[in-house]
């Protein structure tokens, strides 16, 4: 699982946005080596998603926060991104391989 913050260089988080940069590079690295083999690697990159235990407070505000700078202007959570990866899993997306799909209601477009 990558991150969409990779797409964005948060300035906050270096450290966090290079771990993502490498998931995404390992994907597309991958991808060329098992492609001989018919196997497909991609990776999801989701936004801010509300994980956190719903009880907290800061998390919660935080996400309700960026829910207002997204093109569709809620908050994400992990069920968000189950279809995406069951495409990814199906024969739907057999001929898709290398790619980050980008899972965050709108807030970053490439």
């Amino acid at each position: 699982m990558a991150s969409a913050t990779f797409f964005e260089g948060t300035p906050v988080m270096p450290h966090y946005v290079a771990s993502k940069a490498g998931i995404i590079g390992l994907t597309r690295s991958l991808a060329s080596a098992m492609a001989e083999y018919n196997i497909n690697v991609n990776c999801i990159a989701p936004g801010r998603t509300l994980s956190e235990d719903p009880s907290d407070e800061a998390a919660v505000k935080s996400n309700e926060i960026r829910a207002k700078t997204r093109q569709l202007k809620r908050v994400e959570y992990p069920e968000d991104l189950a279809g995406t990866a069951v495409f990814l899993a199906s024969a739907d997306s057999d001929f898709i391989t290398g790619q980050t799909i980008v899972v965050d209601g709108g807030t970053i477009f490439h």
